[in-house]
């Protein structure tokens, strides 16, 4: 059987990632801070679908965490046959009205954490050949988002690191591949801090079992990158290869600017 680490397994998209390779019979290790949402997941996966899953509680944004996390995989003599970096998370507003530390543990989370991770676990794929790295970034990594705009520029170098590892080591047998959800049902923006009123540059929520499914078929694929969800998605993604840079960050800043700034 294969296993497959996931970060971020506690919520959202990395939770309902974990159920969607439990049903195909994949052995799981579940990375995020919440330990005891981590032991329910994993006690609810092993019950229902015979795997063996382990829990490894740890916050990502920590020094070395990612060198924590490989040594506590080979501690209990596991092998990560597909890795998952999901973990991440944005944050809503002008640059410089929002806290340094949300800002640098962003930084840590969405670029650093998932980096170091793919440094740790790639090496011993490559020695056998095989294995699997999906990265998730988003439809942000398209273009710049003013009031989103660490998040969109991580989210940026996600897609960019992905696709070129992926061309680097693709004759290895190891497959990357990087998904680009749009706007998914989850608690993102409330932890992004978006105001209840926004509306701006919001598009139909695609559900995070949708995406699941994507990943699933980026394991399966050899492709580098896919935006997933709806068309509206595909439009996103591609709009800003057709324009000025100038024109269109111009309009997404419009787009998001906050009632505050209006007027």
């Amino acid at each position: 059987m294969q296993t497959a680490l996931v970060t971020g397994a506690s919520s959202g998209i990395g939770n309902v990632l974990a159920k969607a390779l439990a049903a195909r019979n994949i052995n799981l290790i579940l990375v995020a801070r919440s330990e005891d949402v981590l032991q329910a997941l994993a006690s609810e996966l092993t019950q229902r679908h015979g795997i063996q899953a382990e829990v490894i509680a740890q916050d990502l944004t920590q020094p070395d965490a990612a060198q924590t996390v490989r040594e506590l995989v080979e501690q209990r003599n596991l092998t990560v046959d597909i890795l998952i970096n999901n973990a991440g998370f944005g944050d809503y507003g002008a640059f410089s009205d929002r806290p340094r530390k949300r800002h640098l543990d962003m930084i840590r989370l969405n670029i650093l954490a998932l980096v170091d991770l793919t440094y740790q676990f790639l090496p011993a794929m490559q020695a056998k050949e095989s294995g699997s790295i999906i990265n998730i970034s988003s439809i942000a990594a398209f273009q710049p988002i003013p009031y989103l705009s660490v998040y969109a520029a991580s989210k940026s170098f996600v897609l960019s690191f992905s696709e070129a590892l992926w061309a680097e080591v693709k004759s290895s047998g190891v497959r990357v591949a990087c998904i680009c959800p749009g706007p998914t049902d989850t608690q993102f923006f409330e932890r992004a801090e978006f105001p209840d009123t926004f509306s701006g540059g919001m598009q139909q929520m695609t559900s995070p079992e949708e995406i699941a499914q994507d990943v699933l078929k980026a394991i399966d694929e050899g492709s580098p990158s896919s935006v997933s969800g709806s068309i509206m998605n595909q439009f996103t993604a591609n709009l800003p290869r057709l324009l000025p840079r100038q024109i269109v960050v111009s309009a997404v800043e419009r787009l998001f600017r906050p009632s505050t700034l209006e007027g």
